[in-house]
């Protein structure tokens, strides 16, 4: 039976090594989207970084970012809606992390762009674009303290499954806490915000039952959202957790993993 939607992560999923959508990709999601299915881009990704999926996006335009933080419309560079962690929360998420592990750094992802503390790693491609460049209480006491809708921590050194299990533990109804990344960063949301309860919220506006949505995924981030689906995916680069959590799986990212999962089911 063919999906009433499809839900996909973009890195590592439904994107390529270098960021890009195969010409396979995007005519798998083109024929989708013209059997009547829905296509909706659930992804960790900030709002700003959405360019490059402008092509392959549906009909509606519409992604959800920031592991659920944020609604955004891809065409019209629009917010549509946000779920901000709130200030106090996040500031104590701040102090437990750095209280445990002091080596920790912090970056805030909000609607009007980003702020980082100054010894944040310049890992991120827009770091220049940064609105402030300050400590993590400086930041939240500002305008952008109750907007965060992302909270980014990372650790110079540590596993980062380990690093995952500990926040958890420090953070704790502070946050939502998960990871997407292959270097020692956390992603903090507000509490009970995820990939998986702004697609079931997406959904149910639709009136999209669970089992008529196909999700596919990779990392821990994804884990909510698959949980939830019907039917759950993992590309065969995936995180082990995930692999070991769906009974589908496909061919990697690289060799359009999510392009063969669109072909099976209009078959």
């Amino acid at each position: 039976m063919i999906p009433s939607l499809i839900a996909t992560d973009l890195d590592g999923t439904l994107l390529r090594g270098d960021g890009t959508v195969s010409a396979r990709t995007e005519d798998a999601l083109r024929r989708a989207e013209e059997a009547g299915v829905c296509i909706v881009f659930v992804t960790g990704r900030p709002p700003r970084w959405m360019g490059a999926v402008t092509k392959a996006i549906g009909p509606h335009g519409v992604a959800i970012c920031s592991n659920g933080g944020a609604l955004y419309d891809v065409r019209r560079q629009e917010l549509l809606e946000t779920h901000p962690l709130r200030a106090e929360d996040a500031l104590a998420a701040v102090l437990a992390l750095r209280g445990g592990l002091p080596e920790v750094s912090f970056a805030f992802e909000y609607p009007g762009g980003f702020s980082h503390e100054p010894d944040y790693p310049r890992t991120l491609w827009d770091m220049d674009a940064a609105d402030q460049v300050a400590p993590a209480e400086e930041i939240l006491a500002g305008p952008a303290g109750h907007q965060v809708f992302k909270l980014l921590a990372k650790h110079p050194g540590m596993d980062p499954d380990e690093f995952l299990r500990i926040g958890r533990e420090l953070v704790g109804e502070f946050g939502e806490v998960t990871r997407s990344a292959s270097v020692a960063m956390l992603e903090i949301g507000a509490p009970g915000v995820s990939k998986a309860s702004a697609l079931a919220r997406w959904c149910a506006e639709r009136r999209i039952p669970a089992e008529r949505v196909v999700a596919i995924g990779d990392m821990p981030n994804d884990l909510p959202m698959l949980a939830w689906a019907g039917t759950a995916y993992a590309v065969a680069n995936a995180h082990p957790d995930v692999l070991a959590a769906t009974t589908h799986h496909t061919a990697g990212h690289d060799d359009d993993g999510v392009a063969q999962v669109i072909e099976s089911l209009l078959g």
